[in-house]
Parts: structure tokens; sequence; C-alpha cells
């Protein structure tokens, strides 16, 4: 699955963006340049990564001047380990400043999502298994972060609450164990993929005996993940989930499990370095 977010639901999503920084107007870009003055932005990447976030980018631009121009001088998704130019724009030059932070802001937050994906499913290659995203993602930005992870190279997990069933601790828990919840989740929603959360052995059986398609394996060592794997002997798909970081992302790859989700590629992953620079037009 991959995700991605319908133009109007990001050019309403940008819109809030500017309107949050510009609020009443940009008293210092309205004070010091010409209301008629015309100009040359470019974007730069100054650090290794991958680039995703152009939509939003261009957006906030165009949102504040219609008739700007833009010219793409990298992929999204591409990776680069000298970064260089990333997007050229030409416009009103009160646009063009008042736009740069909005637009820095999505482009380096996505890339930086972009970016740490591309580094997992690196560290995963060769190994058989697939790095997932999760929903611990910034409230609002889902849509957009999901779509990074997958233009960085990982994959998409669920996008919400709605599109899969995911059995936890808690969900198990109130309906009085592993197996009546299995039942009642496929009762409420057959056509749905599914998943159960289990701990140890006993809950492996459990699910199993259930005939769980998929069992995400939380928060066990690397050697109980070894254990896993071989109690359950191919009957299900395993997700190891819990504590993953890119140090230990490709050690508990190598135990067999199908998938890892990694909730640190929206949570955590750190902007990519990007500047503008601007020069004005005759």
């Amino acid at each position: 699955m991959t995700v991605v977010m319908p133009s109007e639901e990001l050019l309403a999503l940008v819109r809030r963006a500017l309107d949050e920084d510009v609020g009443s107007g940009d008293v210092t870009t309205n004070a010091t340049v010409g209301r008629d003055a015309y100009a040359q932005a470019l974007i730069t990447q100054k650090a290794p990564g991958a680039i995703y976030g152009l939509d939003a980018a261009e957006a906030a631009f165009s949102l504040l001047d219609p008739g700007a121009h833009f010219e793409r001088l990298v992929g999204e998704g591409r990776w680069r380990e000298e970064g260089g130019p990333v997007l050229s724009v030409e416009g009103s030059a009160r646009a063009l400043l008042t736009g740069e932070r909005t637009a820095l802001n999505f482009l380096a937050h996505l890339s930086g999502v972009a970016t740490m994906a591309a580094r997992a499913a690196s560290a995963v290659e060769g190994t058989g298994a697939t790095v997932l995203d999760t929903r611990k993602t910034t409230p609002g930005l889902r849509m957009l972060e999901k779509a990074a992870v997958a233009f960085g190279g990982a994959c998409n997990h669920r996008v919400g609450l709605y599109d899969a069933i995911l059995i936890k601790e808690n969900h198990i828990a109130a309906a009085g164990g592993i197996g009546p919840a299995i039942a009642l989740a496929r009762k409420a929603a057959p056509e749905l993929t599914l998943e159960v959360e289990v701990r140890n052995p006993d809950e492996i059986d459990q699910a199993l005996a259930a005939d769980a398609p998929k069992l995400l394996l939380d928060n066990m060592t690397v050697d109980e993940l070894r254990a896993a794997v071989a109690q359950v002997a191919g009957r299900a798909k395993l997700e190891a989930s819990g504590n993953v970081t890119l140090e230990n992302l490709r050690e508990r790859a190598l135990t067999g499990v199908d998938y890892i989700s990694m909730g640190a590629l929206t949570h955590s992953a750190p902007a990519l370095d990007l500047s503008m620079l601007m020069k004005p037009l005759p």
C-alpha cells in the first residue's frame, strides 16, 4: 500500500500552515520589498538524503503567487550523497519570502522522513524482511509522512484504525482473550486483514490456534524473535515491533521475521538540512 494525499487536501493543509505563519501579514517583507519586485529562489539540499515534499513546497509559493514558475531539479525519493539544487522558483519576491519558511518546513521534515526510510530499507537489504511505518505520525501530516516513507523505500502499514484489524493487548483484555478477540473481529469485519499482538510463546500458541494470519511480536529481544520464528514455523506472517532503531534494525531482520515496524520513521526522523537563497530579477 502506498499513500497519496489528494491535491485539495494538500492545498488546505498548506493554506492552514501559511495562515499560522503569516497571520495578518508579513510585516518585514511588506516593509522592505516592493509590491512589484520579481525574483528567483533556489532551494538547496545541504546534507545526504532523499527529497520528498516538493508538492507541498510548491503549494506554499503558488498559494501566495498563482503565477509562480517552478523547475524541479531532483526526482523525489532519489538518494543524493552530496546534496545539491532541489527546486527553482520564479515569481513575486514578496511571495517567495513570505512562503519560504512554510515551504522549507514541509520539505525538510518530509525529506527527513524519506531519508530515514531510505536508510532503514538499506539496512534490511538482502534479509527478506520489509520495514513498515506505524500510526506514530504528526497529527494532520499522516498522509504526507506515509507517502514520504514510501518514496524513501520503506513500506506503509495500515493508514488508520479503519483499514485493517490490529488486535492489541487492551483489545484482548476487553474481549476476554486472544481467541475471543479474533473471533469477534472476524465477525465484525471479515473483509479486512487481521493481525494480533503477542508477547510470549503461550500467546503465540493461542493466536495460531485461532488461525491468526499475522502476529505482531511486541518488544521481544533478538533471541525471543528467533524463538518465535521457529515456533511459528511459517504458519503466520511475523512482524517485529518495539524499540527498533537504525542501529539494531538489521539484527532483528536477520531473525527471520517478515516485517519490522518502526515508529521512528515518522516520529523521530531528523529534518533534512535545506536552505533557500533568492536573487532579484529584472
